[in-house]
């Protein structure tokens, strides 16, 4: 296991505090619903659909958030259900709000990218889905490289869904594993036995699916060095071809599921990193490369190639290959981004269907960019995708804090400074979230009495 140094110790202990992961900017705490509004988003689709959807293409994500159970780790807006009636209701929103935006395009959308998320999506029947993907997917160009993608429960997925998805496109699934240990899993209310995991794996490779991801998750309840390396040893026997290996983001006050365990059985910032090391370590040695924040590839995966040719991007599905600059989120919470402008739908899946069946579009907050903010935003992408940061775009910025900031960490040995710009040390990798946060000139908006944030290492 990598060993975490005395001076390593004392920059985790500084930098362990909330900050954002950074999959926009500026990030969703500071939007409002009061120079935002739904005209002028559409303003800013229409400007970015004409200017990239021929050459790039467009991106989209669908958020189905029914879930039959709440695991206790999770972020993200779900609705807990076991009644399976909710499911054409909600998937006739998804189309009709699609075909809102198919009328805003004036014309074909070209799309390149298409993930399915939640929530868990395999909740939905097979045929369900189905009638999604024919609904969203007719009468469209399909760009010629194309990502199609979507998140699979291990516990659900059957061959029927990963048929479904094989046969309208999709080649890449990611599951959920977070972590194989069954105290842990009890912990946080997810019991996932290995031989689903590895029941899925096989079916999707007999199907032909070209890359399969696997979720973990390090910092959890109960966690060891011991039982993170037998997670991994689990794993690495699957061969995944790429890996997401996330910091746990314990927020209770905002998700109160998380106050079934106390603090004291989470792991201290020290323990914490040493945990991310021994699972790092192992796929290191067994052929996975460090990719942006938090992921890792084999080198013939998608993922890896793009962050070679310095093509990665990042966006609110995370890190991908695309390069479209247009991203539509269709369902409820769902967030989209139109280059100059963010917008997020209603959060309640009743507000999000009502919305949509009175023919308005459901989104009630966003943001709209200044020239400052697509500045920041820009070194911000360069550094979680990157790593760098050219010196033109540094010049662009500044304000003394930041400046005071980065020579802080240049003295600190997590970046370095140069007549070139900006690079981020391997020693620095731990605090990428950190480098960001520096360069945020709305940090002092995203704060609040309650820190909305998880922990950056």
């Amino acid at each position: 296991m990598e060993k975490v140094t005395n001076n390593l110790s004392e920059l985790i202990r500084k930098y362990d505090v909330p900050v954002p992961r950074y999959t926009s900017y500026p990030t969703v705490p500071t939007w409002d619903t009061e120079r935002f509004s739904a005209p002028k988003w559409v303003h800013a689709v229409e400007k970015v659909f004409d200017e990239t959807n021929v050459t790039k293409g467009i991106s989209l994500y669908i958020h189905l958030p029914f879930c039959e159970s709440l695991c206790t780790y999770c972020a993200c807006n779900v609705r807990i259900t076991k009644n399976h009636n909710v499911e054409e209701r909600y998937l006739h929103a998804i189309i009709a709000e699609w075909e809102l935006y198919r009328y805003i395009f004036g014309s074909v959308p070209v799309i390149r990218e298409l993930h399915i998320g939640g929530g868990t999506p395999t909740f939905f029947s097979p045929e369900n889905l189905r009638k999604l993907l024919t609904g969203i997917l007719k009468n469209n160009f399909i760009h010629p490289e194309h990502e199609f993608s979507f998140e699979g429960h291990p516990n659900n997925t059957t061959r029927e869904h990963l048929e479904v998805f094989y046969n309208a496109g999709f080649r890449r699934v990611s599951y959920g594993v977070q972590d194989l240990d069954i105290q842990v899993q009890k912990a946080i209310n997810r019991i996932q036995p290995f031989e689903n995991l590895e029941r899925v794996v096989k079916i999707s490779r007999e199907i032909g699916f070209q890359s399969i991801g696997f979720d973990l998750i390090y910092g959890l309840p109960y966690q060891t060095e011991q039982s993170i390396m037998n997670t991994f040893q689990q794993v690495i026997t699957l061969r995944p071809d790429r890996i997401a290996f996330y910091s746990y983001a314990h927020v209770p006050w905002v998700r109160p599921g998380q106050r079934g365990y106390e603090d004291a059985n989470l792991p201290n910032d020290i323990t914490k990193r040493a945990l991310y090391n021994s699972g790092k370590k192992i796929l290191n040695d067994s052929g996975y490369h460090d990719i942006g924040m938090d992921h890792f590839a084999l080198k013939h995966d998608t993922l890896y190639h793009a962050a070679q040719r310095g093509k990665l991007h990042r966006n609110f599905m995370g890190y991908t290959t695309a390069q479209a600059e247009l991203l539509i989120g269709l369902g409820a919470s769902a967030i989209s981004d139109a280059k100059y402008a963010y917008a997020q739908n209603a959060r309640k899946v009743e507000d999000y269907e009502s919305q949509v069946s009175q023919n308005k579009l459901a989104v009630f907050k966003g943001h709209l960019q200044t020239d400052e903010d697509l500045d920041i935003r820009n070194c911000i992408l360069n550094i979680a995708c990157g790593r760098d940061v050219n010196k033109n775009q540094l010049l662009k910025l500044d304000h003394g804090n930041l400046l005071q900031a980065l020579e802080t960490m240049k003295e600190e040995n997590i970046i370095e400074l140069s007549d070139e710009g900006l690079k981020v040390t391997e020693s620095g990798k731990a605090f990428i979230r950190n480098i960001c946060y520096a360069f945020d000139r709305r940090a002092a908006l995203q704060q609040s009495d309650k820190n909305i944030f998880s922990k950056g290492i």
